[in-house]
């Protein structure tokens, strides 16, 4: 009986150690399975901040790149603005490289002469002339454009039309003196004016902030008059800027 009692109470000592080490083994793999849960939420955490920064960085790249190509547009604009501008210019001034004229003289008050090719300038223009040396320049305005009306064949027009521009500029009355020292240039391509009109022109789309344009006048006005006085002042403006 002692012995049997003996063998029972070792066989539950058995029964008792493995159900132990059994227990132990799954509270170790239980503890090794939260260690790789835990690990695999930290790795999740890190590749969404990362995710997140990701998006983050190509948002404000597609901002710059968006700001750039707004850029680049407006930059296309003003080039094509400009190319527009050289042209129309280069196709009404062609002639003018090749071309020269006497300059007529201009005279403030001379005593009033009869119309004629060779009597000098006609009265009525030396009347407007005279306003506008006395920088009354309102009046002289209309009294040109009245010599404008009247003698729209003159050899003065082109002359009248220029201080008309000249009037304007001087009455800081901008986008007007710069259509008409387009004007002058464009539809008096012969006249002596013509290198003086553009000079005014860059000088005045200078005044305007539309410094790209009037760069382009005066390259243009060195290359077609390269011996004139005119040039030789949008040269100092060009090296100047």
């Amino acid at each position: 009986m002692l012995y049997g009692s003996r063998l029972s109470t070792c066989i539950v000592l058995c029964f008792a150690l493995t159900g132990c080490a059994a227990n132990d083994l799954m509270l170790k793999r239980q503890a090794e399975s939260e260690a790789k849960v835990e690990h695999l939420l930290q790795s999740s955490r890190k590749a969404e901040a990362r995710l997140n920064e990701m998006s983050d960085q190509i948002q404000t790249r597609d901002e710059q790149f968006k700001a750039t190509a707004s850029q680049i547009t407006q930059l296309q604009e003003t080039i094509r603005d400009l190319r527009a501008s050289q042209d129309e210019l280069k196709a009404r001034f062609a002639l003018l490289a090749h071309q020269t004229a006497t300059p007529k003289i201009e005279v403030v008050n001379p005593e009033p002469t009869s119309k004629g090719k060779d009597t000098g300038p006609p009265a009525e223009y030396v009347k407007a002339f005279g306003l506008y040396s006395a920088n009354n320049f309102a009046d002289a305005i209309t009294a040109f454009e009245a010599f404008l009306k009247n003698n729209p064949q003159s050899d003065y027009a082109a002359n009248a039309l220029y201080w008309i521009g000249e009037c304007h500029y001087s009455l800081s009355d901008l986008p007007k003196a710069k259509e008409i020292f387009f004007k002058v240039a464009g539809d008096y391509p012969n006249s002596p004016k013509a290198p003086d009109a553009l000079l005014k022109l860059g000088y005045t789309l200078a005044a305007m902030k539309e410094k790209e344009k009037a760069h382009a006048i005066f390259e243009s006005l060195t290359k077609s008059y390269p011996s004139s006085p005119a040039a030789t002042k949008a040269r100092e403006r060009l090296t100047a800027n």
